[in-house]
């Protein structure tokens, strides 16, 4: 069964995640393994579709990620 938002962006902030988590020259296994120290469990899977758009993320995930990567929330949302 397809769903219904296949194909479909389901977050605005995957490809400035993309952006500073590259410039912070880190891979996705390790900001995977940075947020699980901030009690965060998301795994490089689903950074990789966090990045892509394919996966919604979520506000406390965006907040850890601003964190670990030592960006702004806006930068994140595209406002800087």
């Amino acid at each position: 069964m397809k769903r219904i938002i296949d194909n479909e962006q389901l977050n605005i902030t995957g490809e400035r995640i993309k952006q500073a988590r590259i410039k912070a020259n880190m891979s996705q296994q390790q900001l995977s393994n940075k947020l699980e120290l901030l009690a965060v469990y998301t795994c490089r899977g689903s950074i990789s579709r966090i990045e892509n758009g394919h996966r919604a993320v979520t506000d406390i995930e965006l907040d850890a990620i601003s964190k670990v990567l030592n960006v702004s929330l806006d930068f994140l949302f595209g406002r800087e």
